[in-house]
């Protein structure tokens, strides 16, 4: 007779055995945001010079980001800068990027946010135009149930402390938020988590907008959408996602790593 166990008899089992065999390698912080925006741009979200990547220093009040005037498939660990409170350069070679003001405010009022990626692809953009909020519906797309803000309204370019003001509330203690007329934005505990959930909130808004363009969408039970939201941001599949896409870009080239 087949053995019957409680569901969470499996999760159990499944997080064991995630951690004994989902090993990732022990790249450096400014690395791993090098590849992330090498991620990014290879599923699409490059948007020229438009869009961030930000993550916390050793030293509190310092932050990690790529020099402004690079696109995200030219990302290097050597032209990742780091910067104070104010956006000032305090090492690396290149400019601090002006828009990433915002960023600082998250980083202020969050302490557990050690990494934020703001992009501007294509499908989140067009979700956006919508005044539409992100429905989490779909297994692959459940990380975002209860955990994405929207903003309805545009506050302008963000370059400026109302912005970053702005921002903030909307986004709460979320992990994620859509930005009217703009685009996605993720605020984490790891660049590893970040850049799963950016690359998969383009997802959700692209099933979105495909699944609207037939009829209504059906919500799932929210029960079961909380357990998958969990099952999903696990950090050992987290960090084996985020090291399968890091894979992908490595076979491209290593440039990225030195």
């Amino acid at each position: 007779m087949a053995v019957v166990r409680p569901k969470q008899a499996y999760h159990e089992r499944t997080a064991r055995q995630m951690e004994k065999h989902l090993p990732t390698p022990e790249w450096s912080l400014r690395q791993k945001l090098a590849l992330t925006c090498r991620i990014l741009a290879d599923e699409e979200h490059e948007s020229a010079l438009a869009g961030q990547i930000t993550a916390r220093a050793d030293k509190p009040g310092t932050y990690w980001m790529l020099s402004f005037g690079l696109g995200f498939d030219e990302a290097q660990a050597s032209n990742i800068v780091l910067c104070d409170d104010d956006l000032n350069l305090l090492e690396g070679n290149g400019m601090v990027n002006p828009s990433n003001r915002f960023h600082l405010w998250i980083y202020r009022h969050r302490p557990e946010v050690n990494t934020i990626v703001h992009t501007h692809p294509p499908y989140c953009s067009a979700l956006s135009l919508l005044g539409e909020e992100l429905i989490a519906a779909h297994m692959d797309t459940s990380m975002f149930y209860d955990d994405c803000a929207f903003l309805p309204d545009w506050p302008g370019v963000p370059i400026g402390d109302e912005e970053g003001e702005i921002i903030l509330k909307a986004l709460g203690n979320k992990r994620a938020i859509l930005l009217a007329h703009h685009g996605q934005l993720v605020a984490c505990k790891t660049v590893e988590e970040a850049a799963v959930l950016a690359v998969f909130i383009e997802r959700a808004a692209k099933m979105q907008i495909m699944a609207r363009a037939i009829g209504p969408i059906k919500k799932i039970k929210p029960e079961l959408a909380k357990e998958a939201h969990d099952y999903r941001l696990k950090p050992k599949a987290i960090g084996a996602t985020y090291h399968y896409f890091a894979r992908r870009v490595l076979r491209k080239s290593t440039e990225v790593l030195e």
